[in-house]
């Protein structure tokens, strides 16, 4: 395979024949995520493009294998949500080299903004909450009970590689008094399959341009439980709002606006007992906790909680919410504001 940098990117395009307009490009490696190389082709007088290649190690402390072919997923995902979104939302692939595990797709707007730096600079636009809480309802909702879906994307291989081992079985396993829960959590979402699952909705995965919004980074895509997504996505905003106890009010806001707005957009699948309100809610409190404590002394912690007793604060809730499971989102809050 040739793993490519900013300094080999060119000269591969150039290669390959069918990307116009290299003369004047350059290329620049961005900082997505941990587990690709990322790299954003500018070409004065085109559009830019955005290059994205596997890699088996991850870049964390803690040793963090998974397949490279993952970056198939993430090309059939992209083609898969394109057409469940309005235009523009999801980046329409270029083109594809399987052999060196790589893609090209489009590039959103060189001055955009990532939603994880707006959020830590206080900057909580509830329009976006809105909008991204009908996206993800959209999604689970238009992909829900499709037999020819769950038979393409049910290989739950690389979400296990991604999320359950490194973030639940890896909990498990440092923190074995709540291995029992966790182990619970694993099995019920193994078994529920019912919707295309991202597994990566996550404020850092959310770009803004002025009005315009786009989500990024899809390999984790797989058919299973919608509750990962909510409790995955909520436990970055959650974590936010511990960080600025400040803005607390702000963030729960912000988390009760994605609900209304998830909620409104699950019309014509309610009455499956997989998204009934108080199951999915049920089901959404565990990853909630899990992830939570998995971004504290999981293998890929997240690296803006830096207090102990910040920290340890996210370990108290999150067991709580493990052990006896809130019935409401106010009181998930009232928990986490130590009420």
């Amino acid at each position: 395979m040739l793993e490519l940098d900013a300094q080999n990117a060119l000269a591969y395009l150039r290669q390959r024949g069918d990307v116009a307009d290299l003369d004047l490009a350059f290329v620049e490696m961005l900082g997505w995520g941990v587990s690709n190389v990322v790299l954003r082709v500018t070409r004065p007088g085109a559009d830019d493009l955005i290059v994205k290649q596997s890699r088996t190690q991850l870049r964390t402390k803690t040793e963090w294998i998974s397949r490279l072919d993952r970056i198939y997923r993430e090309i059939g995902m992209l083609r898969l949500l394109g057409p469940l979104l309005p235009p523009g939302v999801i980046p329409q692939v270029l083109f594809e080299d399987r052999e060196n595990y790589l893609f090209a797709m489009e590039a959103f707007p060189a001055d955009h903004v990532v939603w994880k730096q707006s959020l830590l600079e206080g900057k909580l636009d509830l329009s976006v909450a809105d909008r991204l809480g009908s996206y993800l309802s959209a999604v689970h909702a238009q992909t829900s009970f499709r037999p020819e879906l769950a038979a393409e994307w049910g290989d739950l291989e690389v979400f296990d590689q991604l999320r359950l081992d490194p973030f639940y079985r890896y909990l498990a396993r440092v923190r074995p008094e709540v291995a029992a829960p966790l182990e619970r959590l694993i099995q019920e979402n193994q078994t529920t399959t019912c919707c295309i699952v991202l597994a990566d909705f996550s404020p850092k995965n959310i770009l803004l341009a002025g009005d315009r919004l786009a989500l990024v980074d899809f390999e984790t895509g797989h058919y299973g439980d919608p509750a990962f997504d909510l409790g995955f996505f909520l436990s970055h905003l959650l974590l936010k709002a511990v960080r600025d106890a400040s803005q607390f009010d702000a963030f729960a806001e912000l988390t009760r606006h994605f609900w209304q707005y998830y909620r409104a957009g699950l019309a014509g699948v309610e009455q499956y007992a997989e998204f009934s309100a108080a199951e999915l809610f049920r089901r959404t409190q565990g990853h909630l906790a899990g992830c939570m404590w998995a971004r504290i002394d999981g293998k890929s912690p997240v690296d803006y909680l830096t207090v102990e007793t910040t920290r340890q604060q996210v370990r108290d809730v999150a067991r709580s919410l493990l052990e006896s499971p809130a019935t409401t989102w106010d009181e998930t809050l009232t928990r986490l504001m130590g009420g």
